[in-house]
């Protein structure tokens, strides 16, 4: 039994963690073993995520204290959260990758991204996005496509005129 310091320092550590993070995952952990316990929180650790397994009043408490009250449709049974705090996408890249590669049964119940709570399906579908940098580099690679017809548009009567010239010139040198 936790002794109620104990609460308060667990509650403030999460409440922190909330307020820091750019995406908290939920999840159920029933029925995975500890040594793929270990793997998943490693995995987690090496890209900067940070795993948590709490009560969930606990976690309803730290909710609450930074408004997050919508979160209490995710806190039932056995409850780990995983706290992302650079890109969104990667904690539900992470761990769906995780689940899907070792075949272990944790299942994601939900998570919080920004201000929004989300079902399990759509933080699936958060974790099928591609990555930040893959997005910006399709942003670019489409931004320059009209870039380059504008250019070849623009281009062309130049062109047209330097062949007219070259072609002015070869019949000169034949003459």
């Amino acid at each position: 039994m936790l002794k109620k310091k104990e609460k308060e320092k667990i509650i403030e550590q999460l409440v922190d963690k909330f307020t820091r993070c750019s995406a908290a995952i939920t999840t159920d952990y029933r029925g995975i073993a500890a040594k793929d316990m270990v793997k998943l929180r490693r995995v987690l650790r090496e890209n900067g995520i940070e795993y948590h397994v709490s009560k969930n009043t606990l976690v309803r408490f730290a909710a609450q204290k930074v408004n997050i009250s919508q979160l209490d449709s995710l806190l039932s049974g056995p409850l780990a959260v995983a706290f992302g705090y650079d890109d969104v996408t990667k904690p539900a890249k992470i761990i769906n990758d995780f689940i899907r590669s070792s075949g272990v049964a944790l299942k994601v119940t939900g998570g919080l991204v920004g201000d929004q709570i989300l079902n399990a399906k759509q933080m699936i579908d958060l974790a099928n996005i591609p990555s930040k940098d893959v997005l910006v580099a399709r942003l670019a690679s489409h931004l320059l496509v009209p870039l380059n017809l504008l250019h070849n548009v623009l281009s062309a009567p130049v062109q047209s005129l330097r062949n007219a010239l070259q072609a002015c010139v070869n019949q000169m040198e034949k003459a």
